[in-house]
């Protein structure tokens, strides 16, 4: 026998083997759930599924210990699940309760580790106690349709959240069903039990599996950290301290910029994580153009103002809580309440140094340097009306609008832009000039 003759020959047959082992391995794209559902856990399983689909996995693999958690985001997992075209599967570490029940009866597969639980999908608030009648009905309703579809007993699945059901030989009335691994097994609510993850792979028979596990992108992670309360209570003392800087002093800009920054880092996240809605956003900015007419056009402080600082607050409230529209059924009792008290306390909280530093932080280097005056004063052009605005100072006129705190006032016959030092002053009030502030003139009494 000539080898060397045969070379490309058996060359081409191990080059075959080894492409036609690597098409026969498959990927199954494994993420975990051990933690409260909610946002952030909706967030990951829909990265999970997409990129899933992008690498044409065989199967979703969820690997499972949770509690629940919020039912809008266990149904949003739910149908998200549902929807993919790859075949999915979970594997319950511990426990699949109350959310995590109705997201693991959603895949079409479903295996135990030796000890856990799956069930007890009854709708509870946060001191466990069971919530009205309207709650339990939309879960019942969930949990029999997404057995329906999976191929499952629905009425097993109605007994894991209705305790007045009663099924022979399965659950008593007055019972919440909660099964072991092997009553699941019994009943059609697991397919085998497993001992650890990799052992699922070898459920399955339609050749060889690889186990890929989903990593975190720099955007997911950063998303979670922007979504994170005590970050969004950043941007919430940012947006109010710069709408409070640029009321008292017009034309400095870089606070209401910040501010205007900080609204967007504030909705982009709670937007993206199905918080924030279309309509509360619009509510918030409809609430900002009112306060800038307000102080800006339109003399006095009433409707518009009043109507401004109540959208604005309200758009940041609803933004922080899960309501769907205008529908507040699944919003648990006081989140509503205490949202309003982070964005009131936001609110206040620059208010207050304002007043604690008064005059001393408008006058100093930093406040400066934010400010127009510096950069006017490089540019030739300003020179002259800065000379002539600087002889101002210590001359009387008269306020031809409220100053709230920015207005106008009328020397000799000229009107000039002017800021009340301190508190609001009236329209025809007598005021003196005492020093000039960028292209203003800081006025008082």
């Amino acid at each position: 026998m000539n080898l060397t003759r045969n070379i490309p020959t058996l060359l081409y047959v191990f080059l075959f083997s080894i492409v036609n082992v690597s098409a026969q391995t498959k990927i199954v794209y494994t993420f975990e759930m051990h933690e409260e559902i909610g946002p952030a856990m909706t967030r990951l399983t829909e990265y999970a599924i997409a990129e899933a689909e992008k690498k044409s996995a065989a199967y979703i693999l969820i690997d499972m210990d949770t509690y629940g958690g919020m039912v809008l985001d266990g149904d949003n997992i739910r149908t998200a699940l549902l929807k993919t075209k790859i075949p999915t599967i979970v594997f319950v570490r511990n426990n699949a309760a109350s959310a995590g029940a109705l997201i693991a009866i959603a895949c079409d597969s479903i295996y135990m580790l030796p000890g856990s639980t799956i069930g007890a999908a009854s709708v509870v608030n946060q001191q466990g106690e069971l919530m009205p009648e309207k709650y339990q009905s939309y879960m019942r309703k969930k949990m029999r349709a997404t057995a329906e579809q999976t191929g499952r007993n629905p009425l097993i699945a109605e007994g894991m959240t209705d305790e007045n059901l009663e099924i022979d030989s399965i659950k008593p009335k007055g019972k919440i069903i909660t099964f072991s691994t092997n009553e699941a097994i019994k009943y059609g609510y697991c397919n085998a039990e497993v001992e650890k993850l990799e052992d699922v792979l070898a459920k399955l028979k339609e050749g060889e599996f690889v186990l890929e596990n989903h990593e975190s992108t720099l955007v997911e992670t950063l998303l979670l950290w922007l979504v994170n309360p005590a970050v969004s209570g950043i941007f919430l003392l940012l947006i109010f301290a710069g709408i409070y800087f640029e009321f008292k002093a017009p034309g400095t800009f870089l606070p209401i910029g910040l501010s205007l920054i900080a609204a967007l880092f504030y909705f982009a996240p709670l937007y993206l994580e199905g918080l924030a809605t279309n309509w509360e956003i619009l509510v918030f900015a409809s609430g900002i153009i009112l306060i800038v007419l307000e102080i800006f056009v339109i003399p006095g402080f009433g409707i518009a103002g009043i109507s401004g600082i109540v959208l604005t607050i309200a758009g940041l409230t609803l933004a922080l809580v899960r309501n769907i529209d205008f529908d507040f059924t699944f919003v648990p009792k006081g989140s509503l309440a205490v949202s309003f008290l982070v964005v009131s306390l936001a609110m206040a909280l620059p208010l207050i140094l304002i007043i604690a530093l008064g005059q001393k932080l408008f006058d100093s280097t930093l406040f400066k340097k934010m400010g127009v005056e510096a950069e006017m004063k490089t540019v030739d052009g300003f020179s002259v009306r800065d000379n002539e605005l600087q002889r101002l100072i210590g001359q009387t006129g008269i306020a031809v609008t409220n100053l709230r705190p920015s207005g106008k006032i009328e020397i000799n016959n000229f009107q000039y832009d002017s800021i009340a030092d301190g508190n609001f002053i009236s329209k025809d009030a007598v005021v003196k000039v005492i020093r000039v502030q960028a292209t203003y003139l800081v006025v008082s009494i």
